[in-house]
């Protein structure tokens, strides 16, 4: 039964928050990822594969450790994000939004009438059957969130126009995706891209909408703390855990 959602309600009650991207398809990953104290994760299907029954046990999962659980879909089509809703997601991630267009389709497809035109469905989102359909449309329509990423020299070129639209409860920045667009490929740091990443922060702030900062520098967290940033994805749980086995080996080799 889809839960309330404390993310969101951290977001509007000024917390700040901390994430992590989930890429190993695993729903004890995701229950250690809630156990060790994060606000939410988002799962992903945009570059990882994942079947729907593994995704919705990792939804499981989130929700049993008390953490929001997102999920990133490999773009704004409906039937995407209808499925990872149904499996009881309570955001959506929308990759490369670059128009307006492109973010009335992703609000558009997770809300019901008279706010989208999300397709209806039974199951474990309304508890079997145990609340009544018009509750749950609007206990959806009030607690699901709609999360875009702006990861192209376009979207942050329109984004004025995106942001006007009524909907959409985060922006999540991609530094990576923005450095091949702007002709710099995997220099997250170049200044250009650290210009289109602070134009994307203030341009949210002005909207009204939360930003969601992913810290790749030493000084990168506090800076954009003292910005007014109150979101922070904290990379993927493939690279923390990487470097926490090889940390663990090399302690064990230089004693």
């Amino acid at each position: 039964m889809l839960q309330t959602n404390q993310l969101k309600y951290a977001l509007a009650n000024q917390e700040i928050v901390f994430g992590l991207l989930s890429s190993i398809p695993s729903p004890l990953v995701v229950e250690m990822i809630g156990f060790a104290g994060y606000d939410f994760v988002i799962l992903d299907m945009e570059h990882i594969c994942v079947n729907p029954e593994t995704l919705e046990n990792m939804v499981r999962a989130a929700e049993c450790a008390h953490i929001t659980p997102l999920i990133r879909v490999p773009n704004a089509m409906p039937e995407n994000i209808l499925r990872a809703l149904d499996c009881g997601a309570q955001g959506i991630v929308i990759p490369h939004v670059c128009n307006r267009t492109d973010a009335e389709l992703a609000v558009s497809s997770a809300r019901y009438y008279p706010l989208g035109c999300r397709g209806i469905s039974g199951g474990r989102t309304t508890g079997f059957g145990t609340i009544d359909l018009p509750a749950y449309f609007e206990r959806a329509n009030s607690e699901i969130m709609v999360i875009i990423m702006i990861e192209d020299k376009e979207g942050v070129d329109n984004l004025d126009a995106i942001l006007s639209v009524a909907g959409i409860d985060m922006v999540l920045e991609g530094a990576i995706d923005l450095s091949q667009s702007y002709g710099v490929p995997g220099q997250s740091q170049h200044p250009i891209v650290q210009s289109a990443i602070a134009k994307i922060a203030t341009t949210c702030q002005h909207h009204d909408i939360p930003f969601c900062a992913v810290p790749r520098a030493a000084n990168q967290l506090e800076k954009e703390k003292n910005q007014g940033t109150r979101a922070f994805l904290l990379g993927d749980d493939r690279g923390v855990s990487f470097r926490a086995m090889k940390a663990h080996l090399l302690g064990f080799q230089s004693s």
